[in-house]
């Protein structure tokens, strides 16, 4: 058994709303946490599957199911299935106003937000749950290879990991992502998918994509949407507050999941990665993505780049405040260009970071500190 990092976070959210949302991707944990999170402090409580016609079935008078069960925590799984469930919801919140009524738990919907915001504003904490990251396991290197995805970063068996991984995707391409309203052919996602991987951690040219899969810039934005709701990919913003240069503008894009990324990419083996002309972009979407799933909610990531060479992979401000440069190099011995002094200098930060994939800790100079991916998640990653 895992001791998931937002364990902690989602059992004092329960003390104080009457519903908690645990959204995330398939397969990442999220079942498995709430049902461990009640465990753990109550003798009974009702799992509910939106996906099971059993348990549909109870639900066809939730408003009776609901006032019947007043004491009994709640959880409801897949509920981006029945949106319709939302006003209900929300009725029986104020009808009986305690915490912990409700756990609810989405599998990467634009419905899911666009639902509880509308019906349950002010009654529902949300935490996004990732799979696995690096304060949660044991295997760096595995980690790295394999991804997250606790089915995967748990099986011994490589052939049966690669088949997971393959049928993840063919399950996102083929099912998930149409029954969340993305028209378009399986046959479509799935070259956008691949594509996406073959420019991980470059800027987006939403045109040279549209070009390539011969659709519309238009259905470039409508997809990559859906995939970014559905936790599969990420869009990392420019920073831009408050300076005076000539600025990229378009963001920057990345696989979620080092492990999906690295079997679209073919690479089976730690030595493949290892000699790969992507390691430096693996490494940084890896080491964004860990960051990301420890980033307290008043913090947010950026990256910071002008036409002229400044450049920091990784910004991390609290509002429009930078707090964090880093730059992230997969090096032992690792080297900074004047890009990095000059961006520090262009948004005023006095220190920067690198983070490399050793356990180390260590001035590099007057202005930046060496160090490695955990120690930083577990220093500076606190509220």
């Amino acid at each position: 058994m895992i001791t998931r990092q937002k364990k902690a976070d989602i059992l004092k959210s329960l003390s104080h709303f009457p519903a908690v949302g645990i959204i995330g991707p398939r397969q990442c944990g999220k079942t498995t946490l709430a049902k461990e999170v009640l465990s753990d402090t109550q003798d009974d409580f009702i799992y509910l599957d939106l996906e099971s016609k059993r348990d549909t079935s109870i639900l066809n008078d939730p408003e009776l199911f609901f006032g019947n069960n007043l004491e009994k925590t709640i959880i409801i799984d897949e509920i981006q299935v029945q949106p319709d469930l939302f006003p209900i919801l929300r009725s029986s919140i104020d009808q009986h106003r305690v915490p912990s009524r409700f756990i609810i738990l989405g599998s990467s919907s634009p419905q899911l937000l666009r639902h509880s915001n509308e019906s349950l504003a002010g009654r529902i904490s949300y935490h996004e749950l990732t799979p696995l990251n690096i304060t949660e396991i044991e295997d760096f290197r595995k980690h790295l290879l394999f991804g997250g995805y606790p089915e995967c970063y748990l099986q011994k068996d490589e052939t049966i990991i690669s088949e997971w991984l393959s049928n993840y995707i063919n399950s996102y391409v083929e099912r998930e992502l149409p029954a969340l309203g993305l028209k378009t052919s399986a046959t479509n996602i799935f070259k956008l998918w691949r594509m996406i991987a073959s420019i991980h951690g470059n800027l987006l040219n939403i045109d040279q994509l549209s070009r390539s899969l011969g659709v519309s810039a238009t259905s470039i934005r409508n997809y990559l949407d859906f995939m970014e709701e559905a936790f599969l990919i990420r869009r990392l913003t420019p920073y831009h507050f408050n300076i005076k240069k000539r600025l990229v503008k378009a963001p920057k894009v990345y696989v979620r999941d080092s492990g999906i990324l690295n079997y679209m990419l073919g690479l089976e083996s730690y030595e493949s990665l290892e000699l790969n002309a992507m390691l430096g972009a693996i490494w940084e979407g890896y080491v964004i993505e860990q960051i990301y799933s420890s980033l307290p909610q008043n913090k947010s990531m950026h990256f910071y780049r002008t036409h002229h060479g400044s450049e920091i992979d990784l910004l991390i401000s609290q509002g429009i405040n930078p707090q964090y440069a880093i730059e992230i190099k997969y090096s032992s011995a690792p080297k900074l260009t004047q890009g990095f002094y000059n961006a520090l200098e262009d948004i005023g930060i006095k220190k920067g970071f690198v983070i490399v994939p050793e356990d180390v800790h260590y001035q590099l100079n007057e202005q930046v500190e060496v160090i490695g991916l955990p120690k930083f998640v577990q220093e500076y990653m606190k509220i």
